[in-house]
């Protein structure tokens, strides 16, 4: 399974909302600059965290983008599931009835352990481990990379 750039870059959103969000609402044209990606794409992404709550605007002249709940609430299961969409690694996974060998498949017992171990790294991992990380990890450069 590859992560597309979609999930790649909305966790690199959530993360630059979550540092600078003791700044007050931050702009899409900012966490751009800062993250080297277009703000295009940003708009592609952000709308879609806005939908479920992870995001809140403000809007005016001193609008821009907070996070929706706290870094301890948000995990990266939530913001790849909304982007990404089901996160297994096979239809039949979710799905069994999509394949009619499920019930004897004995490879998709081992895709279900796989799925589900994926899963659970993405769900103990919220924005504000990620913080703590970037903190031990790229504190004092003047460019960091998430």
């Amino acid at each position: 399974m590859k992560m597309s750039t979609k999930g790649r870059y909305g966790v690199r959103l959530m993360i630059d909302l979550a540092l600078h969000s003791d700044e007050g609402p931050v702009l899409l044209r900012d966490i751009a600059r800062r993250q080297g990606i277009s703000e295009k794409y940003l708009w592609n992404l952000i709308n879609p965290l806005k939908t479920v709550g992870l995001v809140r605007s403000i809007r005016g002249a001193r609008g821009g983008y907070l996070l929706g709940k706290k870094p301890a609430e948000i995990t990266l299961k939530d913001i790849m599931r909304v982007l990404e969409g089901p996160l297994c690694l096979v239809d039949c996974v979710e799905n069994p009835s999509s394949c009619k060998r499920s019930s004897t498949c004995i490879t998709r017992d081992v895709w279900c352990e796989a799925s589900q171990s994926f899963i659970n790294t993405l769900e103990s991992m919220t924005l504000e481990k990620m913080i703590e990380r970037y903190r031990v990890k790229g504190a004092g450069t003047a460019e960091y990379c998430i």
